[in-house]
């Protein structure tokens, strides 16, 4: 919301605020100092946006599948695919309520799951498996233990034996460096990051992924030159930061892994 209401926004979501009502903008709140954090996920929802819209320039048919897909509004946002998101109940119905299904330009399905009670398989069967499928987990894999993730590539990969995965991954070094303040504000909401391990891409590439794409956050919030536009620091002192701390720094990246 912050971010589209900027000139020069990274990715200009003018439907992010209609789920921004009294209570979202209370517990937003006490984050809102949090900024460089803010910019940070900006511009993880941005690198997605780019990939996302190369790979359906290159196939308009192909299905994109959300897990965890929370408030994000690609559907309406990005041009062409066919769309599945997947989340809990109430997170379908609140989303329904404020950005309804009848205003996507692009075919969407909302399917509902109970993450603690229900198979994530038995609602992937609803997604057809004759066509390129693009899975997206953004926000995700830091909230699950090792075991968890496993079982889900294993869900995916019987599901699709081709497809492509998308999702962010962060690892200790960056979460140790930079991630404790919002953590510790995570952790009194009721949410906690799991173990952060050194190289979490190794549980994908044991799992039989392929690497295809890495895009590591801050090195693009650099590139991109925008915290000038939302925090006010010019593009030079952003690049000295970024190379003195450039090893932790890229602990956070979106990965692109392929899968058959």
């Amino acid at each position: 919301m912050d971010d589209a209401e900027k000139r020069g926004s990274v990715c200009n979501d003018v439907y992010a605020k209609r789920f921004m009502d009294a209570e979202a903008l209370e517990f937003y709140r006490r984050f809102r100092k949090d900024r460089f954090p803010a910019v940070g996920n900006a511009v993880r929802c941005r690198i997605i946006d780019d990939w996302l819209r190369a790979t359906i320039a290159q196939n308009p048919g192909t299905q994109i599948v959300h897990v965890g897909a929370g408030f994000d509004t690609r559907p309406y946002r990005l041009t062409g695919g066919r769309w599945w998101e997947i989340d809990e109940p109430q997170v379908i119905e609140y989303k329904n309520a404020k950005l309804p299904i009848a205003e996507s330009p692009n075919p969407l399905t909302r399917i509902t799951i109970d993450f603690s009670q229900e198979l994530l398989s038995a609602k992937l069967a609803q997604v057809p498996n004759d066509v390129a499928v693009v899975v997206v987990m953004e926000g995700v894999f830091m909230y699950l233990t090792q075991d968890v993730i496993a079982g889900t590539l294993r869900e995916l990969q019987q599901r699709f034996p081709r497809h492509t995965l998308i999702c962010d991954l962060m690892n200790k070094a960056f979460f140790d460096h930079f991630a404790g303040s919002v953590h510790a504000k995570l952790a009194a909401a009721g949410a906690r990051f799991t173990e952060r391990p050194e190289k979490p891409e190794a549980i994908f590439l044991d799992g039989g992924y392929v690497e295809t794409g890495r895009s590591p956050v801050i090195r693009r919030v650099v590139e991109l030159n925008v915290l000038w536009t939302h925090m006010h620091i010019p593009s030079f002192v952003a690049r000295l930061m970024y190379r003195s701390r450039r090893t932790e720094a890229d602990g956070f990246a979106v990965y692109r892994f392929g899968r058959g």
